[in-house]
């Protein structure tokens, strides 16, 4: 029987997942079908436990519920348990086991598809929810000259920037703050974490972030440029040769990641890419 997958969240109608990943099975000729779930807000659980029971052997998880997936773990991997989130799940006999491939799929397009090296660059991570929570320590392994977390929320930038300073050596290059308090500040890499672009909306941050020839990345996409992006090529004047992308790249990266703990075998991601930036 064909394996079933599929990506669950709340809305997931402009989920490419789907495709994605039946380009990859094609790709490894790997017998699976993937589809996407919708869930009620209050009903995470009991979509995925209906899923399970139909059969299913894994899902990949979004907004909002990347920390409901973590919680319904019984097993999880050592990324997961640091970001207390969960992007993907595996269905085994025994239990849920629960991944995140955020971080891996982020690190991998920003480096191999984008060509940023991120050592001694000055980034700054918008949001403290289950995304940002994955792409923390990541972000932090590539030794960046700072790394600031922040939030419309202080006190939740300030709660998360606590939280992974312990799991850190050195946190002499993390910070954490409000949005109000990034006017001034000026950074090599800025990636929106926040779920706002679902909202077709920008986060509420200070203009001027972006320093001149660095790069804009949200990790949301869409068919056009997402509001965060918008905003930051709007305000990027003449000679700043701002880099802008949105978080197709991330999405294929950590599919594969996901495909590879499934199926164990990893596929080729630059020619999906390049397939779904030209359509």
């Amino acid at each position: 029987m064909t394996d079933r997958y599929a990506v669950i969240g709340n809305p997931i109608a402009h989920s490419k997942s789907p495709q994605i990943h039946a380009a990859f099975a094609k790709q490894t000729g790997e017998d699976m079908a993937y589809e996407a779930l919708l869930a009620p807000l209050d009903g995470f659980e009991n979509t995925v436990r209906n899923f399970i029971a139909a059969g299913g052997r894994g899902m990949n998880v979004t907004v909002p519920f990347k920390l409901d997936a973590w919680r319904i773990a019984t097993t999880r991997s050592p990324r997961a348990e640091a970001a207390k989130a969960v992007n993907m799940l595996v269905f085994t006999p025994s239990g849920i086991h629960g991944d995140n491939t955020d971080g891996a799929g982020l690190i991998a397009d920003l480096k191999h598809n984008l060509k940023m090296v991120l050592k001694d660059k000055r980034v700054l991570l918008l949001g403290a929810g289950g995304a940002a929570r994955g792409v923390i320590l990541p972000l932090l392994l590539e030794q960046p000259a700072t790394l600031t977390v922040a939030n419309r929320t202080t006190e939740k930038a300030h709660q998360l920037h606590a939280e992974f300073a312990q799991l850190t050596q050195d946190a002499t290059n993390f910070s954490a703050c409000g949005f109000k308090e990034l006017a001034g500040q000026q950074f090599d890499v800025v990636i929106n974490a926040t779920s706002a672009s679902l909202s077709d909306a920008a986060p509420e941050v200070p203009a001027g972030l972006c320093a001149p020839y660095g790069l804009a990345y949200d990790m949301m996409y869409g068919e056009t440029l997402t509001p965060f992006l918008k905003a930051i090529q709007k305000e990027s004047g003449p000679g700043q040769n701002t880099q802008l992308s949105d978080g197709l790249g991330m999405l294929i990266e950590q599919a594969a990641e996901s495909f590879l703990l499934w199926r164990g075998v990893r596929p080729q991601t630059s020619p999906v890419l390049s397939v779904f930036r030209n359509t």
